[in-house]
């Protein structure tokens, strides 16, 4: 039954972005948006939303459920850019984004030294990898394939075809590629915001939640710099990149320590925009 729910899954999906395909990017995010607000709470969700935003407890007298729908319609503008990201690699929508901090990605370029890119799902951040490998670094990208086995064939191809060709399949086996890579000089981008089995429990708005320690294994052991970088989006369809000044950690400092300085430069990039980021993950779950 699993089987036959997936290959549905994947038809109709299929099937949606030939459409996508057809319209148009702008139209795409604004449809992407309408299946986002009106269908998104089938998938994702609203109370789980609503209650994170609680759990945070970063907000006093604001509309939570004006921001949960917003959550639910960047998610649904997100699904509906996939199919256009090819464009956004080619140049032909490169008006739609401009990126700050240029410099230090040329200065990454230039210099022979690892450097770990830490990042969390704001929109579009398939954006954010992109951009970074489209600037000359030698990239490798941590991802975690997804539960249907059929959209995740799509998705990977996309991914390597269009965001990153290096990617890294979450897990242990992925743990030993990390470390091939970082040993040939190619830099890697995680996704620090998502809760993981294997993390350990650290500060995060307040209240403990299970943390990824790899950037700062990574630090201790390779002495990388981290790069925090941030997407936001702009008047719907426009987008700005920030890339941060590479952060120098002091190796003296213990995994919990620099785990915890990851979150709180994760928790400023939320704040930024709250309802560009994926509240439906319980950071703090036991």
């Amino acid at each position: 039954m699993k089987k036959i729910n997936h290959i549905i899954q994947f038809i109709i999906i299929k099937f949606i972005f030939i459409i996508f395909k057809i319209i148009g990017y702008k139209n795409s995010s604004n449809l992407g948006y309408l299946i986002g607000t009106i269908f998104g709470s089938l998938f994702r969700s609203k109370k789980s939303i609503i209650k994170n935003l609680k759990k945070a407890n970063i907000y006093q007298q604001v509309n939570f459920d004006k921001i949960a729908n917003n959550v639910l319609g960047n998610y649904g503008r997100i699904f509906g850019e996939y199919i256009h990201l090819k464009d956004f690699r080619n140049n032909k929508l490169k008006n739609y984004i401009s990126i700050e901090g240029l410099n230090y990605l040329k200065s990454i370029r230039e210099k022979k030294k690892k450097f770990v890119f830490v990042s969390g799902h704001f929109n579009n951040f398939e954006l954010m990898a992109m951009q970074i490998e489209k600037a000359g670094v030698d990239l490798a990208v941590i991802y975690r394939p997804l539960n249907n086995i059929y959209l995740n064939k799509t998705m990977e191809e996309i991914r390597i075809n269009e965001i990153c060709k290096k990617q890294i399949k979450k897990g242990r086996a992925g743990t030993r590629e990390i470390i091939k890579h970082l040993l040939k000089g190619t830099s890697i981008a995680i996704m620090i915001d998502q809760r993981v089995r294997e993390g350990e429990k650290i500060t995060f708005f307040d209240s403990l939640a299970s943390t990824t320690t790899i950037p700062a294994q990574l630090v201790k052991k390779y002495n990388c710099e981290l790069v925090p970088v941030y997407i936001e989006r702009k008047k719907k369809y426009f987008f700005k990149m920030y890339i941060s000044k590479p952060i120098k950690i002091n190796r003296n400092k213990n995994i919990q320590e620099i785990t915890l300085v990851l979150n709180k430069i994760l928790e400023k990039m939320i704040l930024k925009n709250p309802d560009q980021w994926i509240w439906t993950h319980d950071r703090w779950k036991n």
